[in-house]
């Protein structure tokens, strides 16, 4: 059967190619051009696929052409609206498959589970924070075996005999799985998101195999690598106007070669190795896209009839023939011609990383491979920084002097969050907002920061540090003007010095004796603000919705200010919108949650939020972006940096599976872990097709040395044996900017200081143990007599001697008391009560130390005997 099958070649940028492909066989055409249906694997490739159109459009028409886009449908993440791509499905069709369920509802839900597994397995008990944590770990095991097509049902024969006592605990936890779970999504009547995509996209393929679609369909930038894409992929490439559009196929390989890939799951053309596989198709099947011109079409749609995706579109109601022999000329002339006019540049660098990628079975092939030209790695250049610092400023540098060429755009690739993190800080040095596609983390921005630090000073019970942490965060207002309850806040920073104050506001209260009466309100309006937030997080049972919305109300009162509600200055701009949805579907998602000791609540509480992410939607540079992998996949610019290039980072580590060992998941159906190591192998070997392109990487992380990543390494050997080895080499403009970047311009060195007091301000005697710290450091002398400086007591200090003293004499006061009321006869039997109730009577709050009861009690003999004797 035919099969319409192309790809696009890594040098060719794939979304434009695919856009002016389109736009050239509709011949500009409006109408023709919003019949297709181009399916694309993410919502940021419908988006560049739509800017894509507008830049094609612009060449060669006035500015302003208005164009009426093709249907563009995203199917890793279909919406509600976006179920239907064809009309007339009936009762049956993808409305009828229930909806997903909310991520968090999800885990909410998951963790109840596995806290009751743990309950039941009489052991200790999990608490909540670790139950939400695995919770995750099921989900995302969940949302496998749902893509994998695989089942729980044969768990229970998963583990044999032979394996350890551990995996056998791990399938009687994994069974709580297929007995509790199908009934809990029942009740929810939702399914899981991956489960609810393959329904869809497997109804979506019995429909276009019972009704053919009567306008064309194109899947660009899809390879399979699941049974219901598979399945999906082979429909549209048997249609007669239907498209399956390959990003870099690699049609060079030999047939013993191909054998290899398809064994090979951490090679970048596996999964297209095993999509042809399926399809019985070879590389040498697979054409160009754009297809060969045909002879121009007119604006009468009878006339289209010569293009082999369109040949039905002239009506609506009628179909019209459409030889399939014309399509077969058209896929051989295409394969056997190849592009026209010599190999390039960047055909040949693109050949070459092929070439360094090829499965390791083979690589005795690299002896035979003939010299190649010098001009191969123009445009590549690869720089090994010696810390993550140097890559940061280097990128940033690259990405900077990227701007100087008018129209030019460039972006980082790289899934070392930390390190775009670093770039999007270096750029800021010229007022440079970059895009980053993976956002901030929710309790990186200043909402999450600061609903994280409401939790730490309730569950505290009111400790300096965390009190003065959420204080001063720029969120804290307490109804009071920001620069009012600053200064109040500094106040009761320096009337709270030393050792620790007695738990919650009762102690605080205490500790502030004698204050002003402006810092006794303050407190109070602290407690105000807080409400019920510090009981609730000392009680043994709180319902969890009872607790995030206590949570979220305290929250909300510290934001306040005297003109402004604290909903108004907490939940807006895009971190602000982003963690009042989290915090509404918290809410909302544990109406039905056991209720929990409340402080296990703020663990739990970071474990649910460690996946929100805000991505802002607007006011980044147009021309710079950064992308994680995902977001990088069929993207291009004018300037590519592939950044943190080591083994562990990308490369990423082999994922280690706690639920299946490798033996166990090839039996239950679920790829191995090498496949994402293919993934991230074909994301690398597109990316070198750029223009230009700057491979990064750090000799040393944290102080620790890193490896290079596996494809570097091989870049290097293969290099070496066809004589480029020397050509791979940094831009030594960029290096010596880099080193003269935080130099200054003008270095002029300041005299030593040399303090001068008047005779009268100087002191006339001094102690003799300050004869030596007059010789070791004079400006302590200086401070101390001249000035009249007296050094800060540390906030949260280790009581000292003074307070030991107190201590003991409070100590022995509680304990003679019974003895003058004959109630009691020694002491010394009362020595073990003493220790108990030596943390109450402290002004440490508890807090074992050096200085505090329960620190110095054990080392110090018994007081008892001596004062039973009196």
């Amino acid at each position: 059967m035919r099969r319409n099958l192309y790809t696009i070649a890594p040098n060719r940028p794939f979304l434009a190619t695919l856009a002016s492909g389109l736009i050239s066989m509709t011949a500009g055409d409006p109408l023709l051009l919003s019949r297709v249906t181009v399916v694309l694997p993410t919502r940021r490739a419908v988006r560049s696929l739509r800017e894509a159109f507008l830049r094609a459009a612009a060449d060669g028409r006035d500015p302003g052409t208005p164009l009426l886009l093709p249907r563009m449908r995203p199917i890793g993440d279909l919406d509600s609206d976006e179920l239907s791509l064809v009309d007339g499905l009936g009762e049956d069709g993808p409305l009828a498959v229930p909806p997903a369920i909310p991520e968090l509802r999800r885990r909410l839900l998951l963790t109840q589970l596995v806290l009751r597994w743990g309950e039941r397995r009489g052991e200790e008990p999990l608490l909540p924070g670790q139950a939400a944590a695995l919770a995750g770990s099921l989900a995302r095991l969940l949302d496998r075996v749902a893509t994998e097509g695989a089942s729980f049902e044969g768990i229970h024969d998963l583990v044999p005999e032979s394996l350890a006592e551990h995996w056998r605990i791990v399938r009687r936890f994994l069974e709580i799985l297929p007995q509790h779970w199908p009934g809990i999504l029942a009740a929810e009547g939702a399914l899981d998101p991956a489960e609810r995509r393959s329904r869809l996209i497997e109804h979506q393929t019995s429909i276009w195999r019972r009704s053919l679609p009567r306008d064309p369909v194109i899947a660009a930038g899809l390879t399979g690598g699941f049974p219901a894409m598979t399945e999906l992929l082979s429909v549209v490439a048997e249609l007669e106007h239907g498209a399956v559009i390959l990003p870099g196929l690699d049609r060079t390989r030999d047939d013993d070669e191909w054998l290899a890939i398809e064994g090979d799951e951490s090679h970048p053309q596996h999964l297209m190795a095993g999509l042809l596989k399926a399809l019985d198709l070879t590389p040498a099947n697979v054409g160009d896209w754009p297809p060969a011109p045909s002879p121009a079409p007119t604006r009468d749609f009878d006339e289209l009839s010569d293009l082999p995706l369109f040949a039905r579109i002239a009506s609506a109601n009628a179909a019209l023939t459409h030889p399939a022999l014309r399509v077969g000329r058209t896929l051989s002339r295409t394969a056997e011609e190849g592009p026209e006019g010599g190999e390039g540049v960047r055909e040949r660098r693109v050949r070459l990383i092929a070439e360094a990628l090829r499965p390791a079975a083979t690589t005795d092939a690299w002896r035979r491979l003939p010299p190649q030209p010098t001009d191969t790695l123009d445009g590549v250049s690869r720089f090994d920084c010696v810390s993550v610092h140097e890559e940061a400023v280097t990128i940033a540098l690259l990405l900077r002097r990227k701007l100087e060429t008018p129209g030019a755009t460039a972006a980082l690739v790289t899934p070392d969050r930390e390190l775009a993190r670093r770039v999007a800080a270096e750029l800021r040095r010229w007022d440079i907002e970059i895009d980053d596609s993976a956002g901030l983390p929710l309790n990186q921005t200043p909402p999450g920061a600061f609903l994280r630090l409401i939790l730490d000073l309730a569950e505290s019970q009111l400790a300096p540090v965390p009190l003065l942490a959420a204080l001063k965060h720029p969120f804290a207002a307490g109804g009071l003007a920001p620069a009012a309850f600053r200064d109040l806040a500094r106040r009761l920073e320096q009337a709270i010095l030393g050792p620790r104050p007695a738990p919650s506001f009762a102690g605080l209260a205490a500790a502030l004796n004698g204050a002003n009466q402006d810092l006794r309100r303050f407190v109070d309006r602290l407690q105000a603000c807080l409400g019920g937030l510090p009981e609730l997080l000392a009680a043994d049972a709180v319902p969890l919705a009872r607790l995030s919305a206590s949570h979220i109300e305290a929250a909300e009162r510290l934001a306040a200010t005297a003109t402004e509600s604290g909903s108004e200055r907490l939940w807006r701009e895009a971190a602000g919108e982003v963690a009042a949805r989290f915090c509404h579907e918290l809410i909302d998602a544990a109406r039905d949650f056991s209720p929990l000791p409340g402080r296990h609540y703020p663990a739990l509480f970071d474990a649910l939020a460690a996946g929100a992410a805000v991505r802002p939607a607007f006011g980044r540079h147009p021309r710079l972006a950064i992308w994680g992998l995902l977001e990088a996949r069929l993207q291009q610019a004018d300037l590519l940096v592939l950044g943190g290039l080591n083994e562990g980072s990308w490369p990423g580590s082999a994922e280690h599976d706690p639920w299946m060992s490798r033996q166990m998941r090839r039996e239950f159906g679920i790829a191995s872990p090498e496949r994402a190591i293919g993934i991230a192998a074909h994301d690398f070997a597109q990316a070198l097709g750029a223009p230009e392109v700057a491979l990064t990487r750090a000799a040393r992380s944290e102080g620790v040395p890193t490896v290079p990543s596996r494809w570097l390494l091989r870049l290097d050997a293969l290099l070496r044996a066809v004589g480029l080895d020397e050509l791979l080499r940094p831009d030594e403009a960029v290096r010596h900017a880099v080193k003269l970047i935080d130099e200054a311009d003008d270095y002029r060195p300041l005299p030593p200081p040399e303090p001068r007091p008047p005779l009268a301000a100087r002191p006339r005697t001094l102690p003799v143990t300050q004869v030596e710290t007059w010789l070791r450091d004079p400006y302590a002398i200086y401070a101390r007599y001249i000035l009249a400086l007296t050094p800060l007591k540390e906030l949260d200090a280790d009581p000292g001697r003074a307070e030991l003293g107190t201590n003991s004499s409070a100590l022995s006061r509680e304990n003679c008391r019974p003895m003058r009321s004959r109630s009691c006869c020694r002491l010394a039997a009362n020595s073990s009560g003493l220790l108990c109730r030596a943390p109450a009577l402290g002004p440490s709050g508890g807090r074992a130390s050096s200085g505090s009861p329960t620190g110095w009690w054990p080392r110090r003999p018994l007081i008892g005997p001596p004062l039973s004797k009196v």
